[in-house]
Order: structure tokens, then sequence, then C-alpha cells
């Protein structure tokens, strides 16, 4: 059975790299040694981990790295620092329109 890893990467440039593998340990060095002059991390050497997680379904795993693609830099910053009440308040709706705002309309 095999694990699966999401991982965050800062690179040198203060950007952030999200990815999943099957072999943290093979695909860092991948990464460190520039294997693939096209991927977003080749120009962007030294990179350091930030974060990773483990996962034994490749379909959660899969699902969790698409939805830290999509968040905001702050989000990805409060995973990495561990800080969920930051992550569960960056993560709140704060249009206008959201049920929460509504009720203090009346």
């Amino acid at each position: 059975m095999y694990t699966y890893h999401v991982y965050i990467l800062k690179c040198c440039d203060g950007s952030y790299y999200t990815g999943i593998t099957n072999n943290i340990a093979i695909r860092l060095a991948q990464h460190q040694h520039g294997i693939d002059k096209y991927c977003y991390t080749y120009k962007r050497r030294p990179l350091t981990l930030k974060f990773q997680q483990e996962f034994n379904d490749v379909l959660q795993a899969i699902y969790f790295e698409k939805k830290i693609k999509g968040w905001t830099r702050a989000k990805k910053l409060a995973l990495i620092n561990g800080d969920y009440d930051m992550l569960k308040i960056l993560s709140e709706c704060r249009n206008a329109t959201h049920f929460k705002y509504q009720s203090l309309k009346k």
C-alpha cells in the first residue's frame, strides 16, 4: 500500500509551490537538482520544505493538493505555521450577501 504526500515548498523568490508525490525524498531531490527545466521550481532554487501531510488514499491527497493550490498566500502560511484558528478565519466567507451578514441588516 502506498502513502502519498502533499507538500509545500518555499522557493528562493519567496513564492510557494504545492505538489503531491508517493516518495517525498525522491521528489524533493528532483526539485532541488532541477531535473525538469520547465518545472515551476527550476529557476526558483534552492527550495525549502515547509509543509507535508501524508495520506493513504490517493484521491484524498489529490483533493487536498488542488484545494491548497487555490488558496491565498495567507492561508498557505497559516497552514505552514499550524495556525488553524487563523486558517478558519481566512476561510470564512466575507461577502456582503453571505447569510452570516444578512441577519445584521434586519
